[in-house]
């Protein structure tokens, strides 16, 4: 929906300007209108990229969403709420973002409304959200709500970013003894096996090159590996590659269904979260959906949303996808069955979470083993090269 700006008189003459966001410029003056506000001047407003924005970190902003539900919750109004998360200090860049809300609202603009033109700082999602509060009346429990959502997602990216740090160390430190073995350590030899010429195993010739690569022509294999770099980088901005690639990693034995995995608890908190604050089934789908972060995924419920648009359950277009486990689509087809379709789904989002924080803290463990192998391995690749030339030498003296 685009955002358009407006200015209008109130019932007593007041003038008054804020944003509303709406399909069309029709659907925002029925809007004005059902608030009894005749509109001056309305403008299309620059649409906004969604994201987290500059400066902007994913737990402080969850951590902004229980402070204005405990806020409200304790009475406090909405405008005073706003200015108060303004106010602080410590939180930068964001509390700047609450000031800019706190001055749309009090010149009229719904909170929603108000958030979708900060800069890309709020999500789709939680504006959505939002505005099915602020229309339903309990907007602090979907705040309370996305504090939650919110929390748990900077959570477990924190959890997986821990367990990659020392794997990522020991590819350092691999990469780095590499370059001093076949940098420094390998050219040394290169004199004491000139005697035998070209009678060198295959071996020794593989990690000679390899040297030369490094050392005598450094320069034109990193220009290579820069090409090939922005060659790949190219190619995966491509939507058939990006595609493609999508749907064999994702059908992969092993890395598909960790990936299937996340997207599904995705998906399904997303849509349960707004589903429990009273967004419409049509309009939640069309949210989560971006929320997946898999293009097979994406395509799957957009599938979804137009056969549940033509009066089917959700169940079963999800089932014939064939990107959602069966137990998973069970889950859901009882949920509609029982009419408790938001619960089933945060419920499914967060045992799926729970179970892949256990798998990927397993094989994060089996991931270290395997890169100390892979760097013992180059070492006696180079230990091997090295030593047989080193037996011909002493067999022919």
């Amino acid at each position: 929906m685009a955002t358009f700006r407006y200015t209008a008189l109130t019932t007593a003459g007041q003038r008054v300007s804020g944003s509303l966001a709406g399909p069309s410029e029709q659907a925002v003056l029925a809007e004005l209108e059902s608030r009894q506000l005749t509109p001056v001047v309305i403008e299309a407003g620059a649409e906004r990229k969604a994201g987290f924005g500059r400066g902007v970190s994913t737990r402080r902003l969850g951590e902004s969403y229980g402070q204005m539900a405990d806020l409200l919750r304790a009475g406090v109004p909405l405008l005073r709420s706003l200015k108060l998360l303004g106010g602080q200090k410590s939180r930068g860049h964001l509390a700047l973002v609450y000031r800019n809300l706190a001055e749309a609202v009090e010149k009229g603009s719904d909170l929603g409304a108000a958030m979708e033109i900060s800069e890309g700082v709020f999500p789709p999602v939680h504006i959505a959200m939002v505005r099915a509060g602020e229309k339903g009346g309990f907007l602090e429990q979907v705040l309370a709500r996305l504090n939650v959502l919110v929390t748990r997602q900077a959570d477990l990216k924190s959890r997986l970013i821990g367990n990659l740090i020392y794997p990522s160390v020991l590819v350092v430190f691999g990469v780095g003894v590499a370059g001093v073995i076949f940098g420094v350590f390998v050219p040394k030899f290169r004199g004491m096996f000139a005697k035998l010429g070209d009678d060198l195993p295959v071996v020794t010739k593989l990690v000679f090159a390899v040297s030369d690569a490094i050392t005598a022509h450094g320069l034109a294999t990193a220009v290579v590996l820069a090409g090939l770099i922005v060659a790949v980088w190219r190619m995966l901005q491509n939507a058939q590659v990006k595609a493609w690639i999508s749907a064999r990693i994702v059908r992969a034995a092993v890395l598909g269904p960790i990936l299937r995995g996340f997207a599904t608890a995705r998906f399904c908190g997303l849509l349960g979260s707004m589903l429990a604050n009273g967004v419409p089934v049509l309009t939640a789908l069309g949210i989560a959906k971006d929320g997946a972060g898999n293009l097979l995924m994406v395509k799957a419920i957009e599938e979804a949303s137009e056969s549940v648009r033509s009066g089917e359950h959700l169940a079963p277009p999800l089932s014939r996808s064939g990107m959602f486990d069966e137990d998973v689509v069970e889950m859901i087809a009882v949920g509609e069955s029982a009419n408790n379709l938001d619960e089933v789904l945060i419920r499914i989002g967060d045992t799926i979470e729970a179970r892949l924080d256990r798998q990927l803290t397993a094989a994060m463990r089996l991931v270290e083993p395997l890169l100390l192998l892979v760097l013992a391995g180059v070492v006696g690749v180079v230990a091997a090269g090295l030593l047989l030339p080193m037996s011909k030498l002493s067999s022919a003296l």
